[in-house]
């Protein structure tokens, strides 16, 4: 659905935060969409522009996804280009007078957003980090361990099932698979670990516990914008 705001809009808001989605285009297996990573940052960034008043920009939906060359539908840029586009966007914002950008990631192959987050020196966040996951799937009775719900598995499927359930196949349910050691996945992909595209078990998925991540991680986003504020009032 496209934003209905103005210019006008945004300037009586005057928001000093940005939020950018940052997606894929990729393989989730036969029963999930391409544009699965996209959407699940999409809520995240939208459960937080609840609470927050933040500007809330439309996602980059096409990002590092070369691990998924193999299946039809994938489609990638370079890391470099990433980095270009992403560095783009915060200058531009901070021209029109918000100075912070916080990168709402989906994709877990967007490696490079964590180094332009250093390079910013406080100008940037990444959003939710490794530890903000953890905390909220364990909350929200998501039962497969991180390690192993990869791809396209409990927790992706879950949070579609609360936003977007017809995004779905209906034998979603029939995709289980499990590759716990990867170690030669940046190398060589993931086609050595599987052959459906998922490594997870969307069997257990629901909607409930997609309701809870998404809650949970609003409520996380807490101890993100204290920081921002404590450094806008240092300036």
């Amino acid at each position: 659905m496209f934003s209905a705001e103005t210019t006008e809009d945004v300037r009586v808001k005057g928001a000093k935060v940005a939020l950018l989605p940052v997606g894929s285009l990729e393989q989730h297996g036969p029963y999930l969409p391409l544009t699965t990573d996209t959407v699940v940052a999409c809520e995240i960034a939208k459960a937080v522009a609840e609470r927050y008043p933040v500007q809330l920009l439309p996602p980059i939906t096409i990002s590092c996804s070369h691990e998924h060359a193999a299946w039809p539908g994938t489609v990638s840029i370079s890391a470099r280009t990433l980095y270009d586009v992403v560095t783009d966007i915060a200058a531009s914002l901070r021209r029109s007078g918000v100075p912070y950008l916080v990168l709402v990631n989906g994709h877990g192959g967007n490696y490079v957003l964590g180094n332009i987050v250093q390079e910013s020196h406080g100008a940037m966040a990444l959003f939710p980090t490794a530890y903000d996951w953890a905390d909220v799937v364990a909350k929200a009775g998501i039962e497969t361990p991180a390690d192993e719900d990869m791809h396209a598995g409990e927790l992706e499927a879950s949070i579609l099932l609360h936003t977007h359930p017809e995004l779905l196949q209906p034998d979603f349910r029939a995709g289980d698979h499990l590759a716990t050691d990867r170690r030669f996945l940046l190398t060589q992909g993931m086609t050595p670990y599987t052959r459906s595209g998922v490594i997870g078990m969307p069997s257990r998925a629901s909607g409930r516990k997609g309701e809870l991540v998404l809650n949970g991680l609003a409520d996380m986003f807490a101890g993100h914008w204290a920081l921002h504020e404590g450094r806008a009032a240092g300036q």
